[in-house]
């Protein structure tokens, strides 16, 4: 499977998933998670943002996003309004179209930083992990809304 491909199917699945998803679940903080839905949903964008366009200093995103949505930022931290649901489906969706439209010559160019715990030497490389990650991300939301729904 080619990595776009992979990648489409780890993103589609999870705007399919997220599609589902009312505001009221996504700012809950479970007893067993450090983050919120919200933030685990924004950090996907964020982190894919930050490493596939990191040559083209990418405006594609709220530069606010980088408040709420960094690794080292918790939701609890937040100062600021974060996105509706709405506005984040929307980011991942450009996004994906974004990084569907780079040629065959980017997937095989070399990535100029290094990945920590990684062996990614292409862009090819670099976006079967970001799409590895997104599933890791969609198993989190879906125990996420497993406890929620079991807590009601």
């Amino acid at each position: 499977m080619s990595e776009l491909k992979q990648f489409n199917l780890a993103r589609t699945s999870l705007l399919t998933f997220i599609e589902d998803l009312d505001e009221n679940i996504l700012d809950h903080q479970f007893k067993y998670f450090e983050n919120t839905m919200r933030w685990e949903i924004g950090n996907t964008l964020f982190f894919d943002e930050k490493l596939l366009f990191v040559s083209q200093k990418s405006k594609s995103i709220p530069t606010e996003y980088a408040e709420l949505f960094s690794s080292d930022i918790k939701s609890s931290d937040w100062k600021i309004t974060p996105p509706t649901l709405d506005q984040l489906k929307e980011n991942l969706l450009v996004q994906q179209n974004r990084i569907n439209s780079f040629d065959e010559l980017f997937w095989k160019s070399n990535v100029k930083f290094k990945v920590p715990h990684s062996h990614v030497e292409t862009h090819g490389d670099l976006l079967i992990m970001l799409a590895h990650r997104e599933a890791e991300v969609l198993g989190k939301l879906k125990a996420m809304k497993q406890v929620y729904e079991n807590e009601k």
